[in-house]
């Protein structure tokens, strides 16, 4: 129904109006006039922007503008639209909106009321793919450093897949084809739809609780996460931030397989092993059994080989050993060395006997030389030592010695006690 206060005003803009004739607005009809001339006109359009000025209210309503280099247009996304967002809004990003243009009374100012938003030149996934990657890369979590060594042969292998999927069947016919010997666990989780990364990631997380609770020899050894192939929105769940944390914590081995050996997702980035497949990653972890039984087989025969050179090496070592003259006359080599022995005693006694002569007479005649220099030598002349017996001090003068003192002279042979009676 055609508004006749708007159409009084499209008609008459521009017109001289009588002062009697003339209608005054409001500001509620103004604004009420230009949100019906927006929406009208402009319901559903495409508009293309670099984005600026980007919040997110703690509502989850998310406000930002659309610029180019000559105009900038305001924009609300609404939480009930943005909350399945795939990629994250940033400042600078060239993207194209869909929605409604209207008018936001309080302030009088028009905006864009945004219902659909993709990246310019990109898919929303894909863009939500490469921000994913580069923030989980920049954190570290695709370093070699963090990823643990894939076990050569398990005893029990983990699945977090679906249970009606190709992956588990593929899995199950590598082993029975393989090594029967290996167990495998499914954790049955949806792998595509809304909800499929939170079961995978608990799926995850139960496993490693099991294994933290389990015995040593009841414990899971490696994982395989993954599915079969499918479009990226298929594989769209092992995208997902859930997913890849739970791998990068999880203490058991991963290996991610997803989809074929084209698709690359985020948990192929954050897993300790990629496999292109699923059948691939059970070829991975599960050796053939015939192809370790010929091994083991090799390693025997290698070992007896051995032995035996080991013996026969021995054995001819002995036989020449027993050939020898040393066992063959044991007794003629003692008594060599008991001749050897008695030689070498017989040099040590000439030699030490030459030393002692040489010794002896250097002696004698320093002997004879301290016999000469002696003052007891001059005794024997009929020179003669007297000292005061009380001190032991040499008597040199008369002087030195009082009367009645008491003295030793001491001649050639012996000595003589004597009283001084007078002094000269």
């Amino acid at each position: 129904m055609e508004d006749p206060v708007l159409k009084d005003a499209v008609n008459g803009a521009g017109d001289e109006v009588k002062k009697s004739d003339r209608h005054v607005f409001t500001v509620s009809e103004i604004t009420r006039l230009l949100r019906t001339v927006l929406e009208e006109t402009f319901r559903n359009i495409w508009v293309e922007g670099e984005i600026s000025n980007f919040t997110k209210h703690t509502s989850g309503h998310m406000y930002f503008s659309l610029k180019d280099d000559q105009a900038v247009l305001s924009c609300v996304l609404f939480r009930r639209v943005n909350q399945n967002l795939k990629f994250k809004i940033e400042n600078g990003m060239q993207v194209v909106c869909f929605g409604r243009l209207s008018v936001y009374d309080k302030r009088g100012q028009y905006q864009l009321y945004v219902d659909k938003i993709e990246p310019k030149g990109i898919g929303a996934l894909q863009m939500a793919f490469e921000q994913l990657k580069k923030k989980l890369k920049e954190e570290g979590l695709f370093d070699d450093s963090r990823k643990k060594p894939i076990p050569y042969l398990p005893t029990r292998i983990g699945v977090v897949t679906s249970p009606t999927g190709a992956a588990i069947r593929d899995i199950l016919n590598v082993v029975k084809r393989r090594f029967q010997n290996v167990e495998v666990i499914l954790n049955p989780v949806r792998v595509q739809g809304e909800g499929a990364e939170k079961e995978i990631s608990r799926a995850i997380n139960e496993f490693n609780e099991y294994n933290n609770q389990a015995a040593a020899d009841r414990k899971v050894d490696v994982l395989i996460v993954g599915r079969g192939g499918g479009s990226l929105e298929d594989l769209w769940a092992f995208n997902m931030e859930d997913v890849a944390r739970a791998i990068s914590d999880s203490g058991i081995p991963i290996i991610s397989a997803v989809g074929h050996e084209i698709d690359w997702t985020i948990s192929d980035f954050v897993a300790d092993k990629r496999a292109p497949t699923p059948s691939a990653a059970a070829e991975l972890v599960i050796p053939r059994k015939e192809d370790l039984v010929l091994a083991l087989n090799q390693l025997t025969d290698r070992l007896d080989n051995s032995v035996v050179d080991k013996i026969t090496t021995l054995k001819e070592e002995l036989t020449a050993l027993s050939e020898s003259y040393v066992l063959k006359q044991p007794v003629n080599v003692i008594e060599q060395y008991q001749q050897r022995i008695d030689e070498l005693t017989r040099s040590i006694e000439m030699r030490s006997t030459h030393i002692l002569d040489l010794k002896q007479g250097v002696f004698t005649t320093i002997c004879g030389k301290l016999e000469a220099m002696s003052p007891f030598k001059v005794l024997s002349r009929g020179y003669s030592i007297t000292t005061v017996i009380e001190t032991g001090e040499v008597i040199k003068d008369s002087r030195d010695v009082k009367k009645g003192a008491t003295t030793r002279t001491r001649l050639g042979k012996g000595n003589l006690i004597s009283e001084v009676k007078g002094i000269e």
